[in-house]
This record gives structure tokens, sequence and C-alpha cells, in this order.
């Protein structure tokens, strides 16, 4: 064998692999090169999303702990009812008893609710909505062993919906109020009850949003629900809903029923820290205590905060002071806007109400609040709430040529003592009374409505149809102000004048 010729052949064969090699790292570069350019399309790179925490497929372990505290609530009450006989409009026998309808005994009847509650203490403490036990003269409480013990009223505050019960144990399973202020929205959540009495049931769904509250929902007193996609029926009334610890985050409440009233997947529960607060004051005094500021009040809106000359969209305007209150006292008035409660912005009436309300009587607080445009600060001392202090010659101007009242879309006339006194107006309102609106009207748009009494227009006083005509010509295409008087109660609209 000729080993100079072999070892000439391998010297060309890896000079050989060296070209090629060569080669392919060039390509590599120029192709980089080419993908930097700036006409060049990048390559996108598709990366599975990576879970924090491993899916929970079962909540059997949360359940077993907590469902035993979840028990049934049966409330009886006893209900006489007027009976009228069956031939009271028979003039025969009508006659027979001369001429008079013959008196019969009421007849008692039996009404019986159904709920549910949640035990709070070791000692026998439930929680429950007040509307499951309104009026029971006699409540029984089913235990999840089997046994039904009796249940004693501790206290019950229908403005909030909640009561607690008392029954006579020791050592029993019980659930503590969890912070539902770190409940987020999208936070799974289990509701647990006795829907339609077929016996304690567990659902699932999320937080679909806090701070719930309005007509429809509860007994519009004092509302911060927690909505929710649980499936909640009745007889779940009173209920836990749970996270996913088992923290009681909320008592079920209420529902917003579909036709039929079936769920529609529409849930409210009351926050645990509304809860727990009632429940205190109840086992303490007996009853609940709740600031008062003494102020009707209303959302600003953005074409509000445009007439007012705000530079941005923020805090609720006062449409009402009570005499004799703490606002009146304090020197707040009526279209003052209230941006900030202690250094704390607000933005929405029922928050504000609700925040107000979880202060004792007595309690001092700093108003920041915006009059004239111009920032200024109050301190109030807050009153008591009271379910009482609750409650607390010109033509018309008619057509399309008729001024301010014409671009409102309504007809005005003076608001004079005696149609005053059929409005149930307090002595001396002035201003001018709506007689007609325009279905197809600004004014109808805003829920003006006949027999409204506007007081105001820009904060100016309106006393005459004039008055209203000057006032809506001066706003020009901006929305106007308007202070309306429904039957005593005030409110600011704003309204957009046709041209």
């Amino acid at each position: 064998m000729n080993f100079k010729t072999l070892s000439t052949k391998i010297s060309a064969f890896n000079a050989g692999i060296m070209a090629i090699n060569l080669a392919v790292f060039l390509a590599l570069i120029l192709a980089s090169a080419a993908c930097k350019s700036p006409g060049a399309t990048p390559a996108t790179t598709t990366v599975a999303p990576v879970a924090d925490t491993p899916p929970q497929n079962s909540y059997a372990d949360v359940v077993s702990k907590v469902a035993p505290a979840v028990i049934t609530i049966r409330a009886d009450k006893r209900v006489r009812m007027p009976q009228q006989s069956p031939f009271s409009d028979d003039p025969f026998f009508r006659g027979l008893f001369g001429n008079r309808t013959p008196q019969q005994q009421p007849q008692e009847t039996l009404e019986r609710a159904l709920g549910s509650g949640v035990i709070v203490s070791a000692d026998g403490y439930i929680l429950t909505n007040h509307h499951v036990i309104d009026g029971a003269q006699d409540i029984k409480v089913d235990m999840n062993d089997g046994r039904t013990l009796d249940a004693k009223l501790v206290g019950s505050d229908q403005l909030s919906d909640l009561a607690v019960l008392k029954i006579s144990g020791t050592g029993l399973s019980y659930l503590t109020p969890g912070d539902s202020d770190k409940v987020r929205v999208g936070d799974v959540a289990l509701a647990i009850g006795n829907p339609f009495g077929v016996g304690q049931t567990v659902t699932m769904g999320i937080i679909s949003a806090k701070g719930r509250s309005g007509a429809g929902i509860g007994s519009g007193n004092f509302e911060d629900f927690l909505q929710t996609d649980a499936p909640i029926n009745q007889g779940n009334s009173g209920g836990a809903l749970i996270n996913t610890v088992g923290e009681l985050i909320g008592i079920n409440s209420q529902i917003l029923p579909g036709a039929g009233g079936a769920n529609i997947g529409i849930g409210f529960a009351i926050p645990s820290n509304m809860a727990r607060s009632v429940m205190d004051q109840l086992l303490k005094g007996g009853k609940v205590r709740r600031g008062q500021l003494g102020v009707r009040i209303g959302r600003v809106t953005s074409d509000m905060a445009t007439s007012l000359g705000m530079s941005e969209t923020k805090g609720v305007i006062v449409e009402s002071v009570q005499p004799g209150t703490a606002a009146e006292r304090a020197g707040i008035h009526q279209g003052d806007v209230i941006t900030a409660i202690d250094g704390s912005p607000t933005n929405d009436v029922n928050a504000f109400r609700n925040h107000v309300a979880s202060m004792a009587p007595g309690t001092e607080v700093t108003l920041t609040i915006l009059r004239d445009n111009r920032e200024q600060k109050f301190k109030v001392s807050l009153g008591e709430f009271t379910a009482q202090n609750t409650k607390t010659g010109e033509q018309n101007e008619t057509g399309p040529n008729a001024g301010g009242a014409g671009k409102l879309g309504v007809t005005v006339e003076p608001l004079t003592p005696d149609i005053a006194s059929e409005l149930n107006l307090r002595p001396g309102t002035q201003g001018v009374v709506v007689d007609s609106v325009d279905p197809a009207g600004p004014a109808a748009a805003a829920a003006i409505q006949r027999a409204d009494v506007i007081q105001e227009v820009n904060r100016q006083p309106v006393r005459s149809s004039a008055d209203l005509r000057a006032a809506i010509d001066k706003s020009g295409n901006k929305p106007a102000l308007l202070l309306i008087n429904r039957r005593g109660e005030t409110s600011f609209v704003t309204v957009r004048p046709q041209q």
C-alpha cells in the first residue's frame, strides 16, 4: 500500500469537510442578517401558557370541612286570615240576617319558611337572613347529624337582611367570617344550603361582581352584595358562600330570577365583613346603630360635571339636605359635590352611604367638597340613622317656539300654593311645575315627568316660565343642570336642550 497516497487523500477529505462546515456557517450568518433586515418578517414562536398552580379537580376536602356548620332553618308563623261568608253577596241570605253580613271568626293558618344558616361559634350562634325568620313564632334548626333543635332569636336587622339565632350546644362545628374585602372578581366560590328542601347542596361558580345594589335586588336599604353565578335557589337564603380554602365570605341572600322565578345565574350574598359588623352589634346591644349625614345624594355624570364646570367627573352630588341633621349643622348645601370622606375618594352613591352607615353615631368625619368649583373641607359629627328620617298668573308655553320649555320638550305653569299643597311640597317651595312632557323630547329622555317641579337651572333659581326660558337659552348647546322636586324629594338631572 502506498501510504503517501493514502495520506494525501485523507488530507483532501478533511479539507472538504472544513469547506462544507464553513459554507453552512456563512449561510447561517446570512440568514440571520436577512431576518434582522427592515423588510424581513420575524419568525414567531408560540409558547404555551404555564399555569401558576395545577388545576383543582375536586373541592371535596373543603366541603367536608365546612358542611357541618351549614344548617337548615324552619320558621313557623301563625297568621289570622279574615273569612268571608260564601253567601255574603246573596240578597236572600243577607235578608235572613237583617240585611247584615254574617260575621265569621278569623281562621288561623300556619306559614312555614324554609332557609339555611351558618353556625359561627362553637357554642351555637347562627347567622341567617332576616327574611327567613321575620315574624316567626317557632324556629327549628335541622343539624347535619340528624338532630332538630329549638332556636332562639337573638336579634334581627331588616336594613341589612341579617339575623342572629342561638341554639344550645358546645363544641359545634362552625365557620368564622373571613375578610370579604380581599375577595376578587373571578375568584371561585361555593354556595352551600338547602334549596327547595331537597337537602344540603353545594354549587360552584365565581365572584361575578362586587358592591352590587339597586332596585330589583334587595330591600333598597344597606346593600353591598357580592354577585355570584354559583346557583342559589329558594331555601339557600342564609346559607354560606365560601372560597376554595373554606373561609366564609358571604351569606347568601337574594337572586335575580328569570321567567317564572327560574335561576339565571345571578345570585347575591351579603359580604362577611358587613355580616360580622351587624352580628357584633346585635350580640352586644340587640340592635344596629348607624351613622347618618342627613343628605340625599346622586351620581355625578359627565354631563353634570360639564354643567358644573368640573375638570373631571368625580364625587357624589348633594341633591337635598334634611333639616336639623348633621349635614345642615355643618353647613353642607344642596348642589355641593362630595369628592372624599376622611381623605378617601368617593365616586359611588351606594359605597358612600354604606361607608357613613358603618360608622357609629357621633363619629367626626372630614368631607372634601367642591362648591362653585372650589375645594373646601368640612368637619361633620354624624347623627344617628333611624327609619323615620329616611322619608323624610302666566299661561303655559307650548310649541316649537316656546323658548326654554320648548327646548326641553315640556310645558310648564307657575307653582301656586294650591298646587304645591296637592304635590305634598314644603311651604315656600318655589319653581315651575311641569304640565306635560313630549315623549320624544330631551326632558322625557332624562325621566322628567308631569307634576315635577323645576326649581333651578344651572344652580340659578327658576320662578317663572320666563326664568326657565332665559336659563335654558343661556345654556346654549351645553347640557343644563336641573334641580327637580318630585313630591318633596329633590334630585339633579342633566338635559341637553334641543336646538
